[in-house]
């Protein structure tokens, strides 16, 4: 594994995870993911959830998969969030009667955007690396 790889694209793609988000469910969809209490809200574990998701997702490129253009980190950037989406909301909407299935739907669809995008950065900052 390309050590600088990992890194570099680590930080690049969380912090182009954490934008995203901030664009997507904080400005573009807040109406549909309106937050339970400002106040409440943690930017640090919030930038530090995205961090982890650009080093998961930069670290399985730069180890196991070898991605290194755009295409292919968008793909594989897709399907990894799609998976992850997926078992989140399953997990998140357990403890709740009612399901908002709507909610759950534009979620997974929102966070696969982002892992396409994140991927395909991340596979862009591997093809200039190497």
């Amino acid at each position: 594994m390309n050590v600088k790889n990992f890194i570099i694209g680590g930080i690049v793609g969380g912090i182009v995870d954490f934008l995203l988000g901030w664009l997507l469910w904080g400005i573009l969809f807040a109406s549909v993911f309106p937050p339970k209490d400002e106040s409440q809200m943690n930017m640090p574990f919030i930038f530090l959830g995205c961090m982890t998701f650009g080093f998961f997702i930069s670290y399985i490129f730069s180890k196991w998969a070898s991605i290194s253009t755009a295409i292919s980190g968008a793909k594989a950037g897709a399907v990894i969030a799609l998976f992850l989406s997926l078992f989140n909301n399953f997990f998140h909407n357990s403890n709740t009667l009612t399901p908002d299935y709507q909610t759950m739907a534009i979620d997974i669809v929102l966070t696969v955007f982002c892992g396409a995008i994140v991927g395909a950065v991340i596979g862009i900052v591997n093809g200039k690396m190497k």
